[in-house]
């Protein structure tokens, strides 16, 4: 058991500290990030409740609704609303970086349980699978939303725009990431480029955000001279 916790831990906590070390302005509280990994971790016993009704219920009978609607949608939302209202709102989410620390950080979270679940239903032997698909993707889901999410709270104008995209962008990643799992013995010839792109995508928010911050804390400074 001790083996399958620490192969369950490890891959999103190591994630985690490398995008909360990324953050060149000034790291986040700890027990903020903390506390977003908590509950993000904790979402995941209410959304497989949900889910397992649905299933019972037979209310998606497509894989393209299930990728979508069943899974995508439900995680997506719950991972955002605790995004927004445990991170976005606080004072300490202070220039945009900050989004992908706490964005990264949920979603870290929710990978995390849902990997320790996994690997005590299936076994050891599906830890370093897991720790390259479902916890980095998630990880990257976190990030894409993080990054827009800093975009809206510092945003003059269209806060309505970023923040309908940091719900939208990986809503729609991660229903496309659900339904290649679908393909059974073709997927992975799909998944491979696709979680190329995905990691691609995610390291270029991250450099973006880091450009965002810098612009922001000069536009302080200059407020402040």
């Amino acid at each position: 058991m001790l083996g399958i916790l620490s192969a369950g831990i490890a891959p999103g906590l190591a994630l985690l500290c490398y995008f909360y070390l990324k953050d060149q302005f000034g790291v986040e509280p700890i027990a903020l990030v903390i506390r977003t990994f908590f509950f993000g971790a904790l979402i995941v016993f209410p959304i497989m409740f949900i889910q397992y009704v649905l299933e019972t219920e037979n209310i998606f009978n497509s894989n393209m609704a299930d990728a979508f609607l069943s899974t995508s949608l439900l995680e997506e939302f719950f991972k955002w609303f605790l995004v927004y209202y445990i991170a976005y709102l606080h004072f300490h989410f202070d220039e945009p970086y900050d989004g992908i620390v706490y964005g990264a950080s949920v979603s870290l979270g929710f990978a995390t349980t849902e990997n320790i679940l996994y690997l005590i239903g299936n076994g050891l032997e599906f830890a370093i699978g897991r720790a390259l698909l479902p916890v980095s993707s998630h990880a990257m889901f976190g990030v894409i939303m993080g990054y827009y999410l800093g975009k809206a709270k510092f945003s003059s104008t269209v806060k309505g725009k970023w923040l309908f995209l940091s719900l939208f962008i990986p809503f729609l990643l991660h229903g496309i990431y659900d339904y290649i799992l679908y393909m059974q013995t073709t997927w992975i010839y799909i998944m491979l480029p696709f979680m190329i792109f995905l990691w691609w995508l995610g390291l270029r928010k991250v450099k973006k955000a880091h450009t965002l911050s810098a612009q922001h804390l000069e536009e302080i400074k200059t407020l402040h001279s």
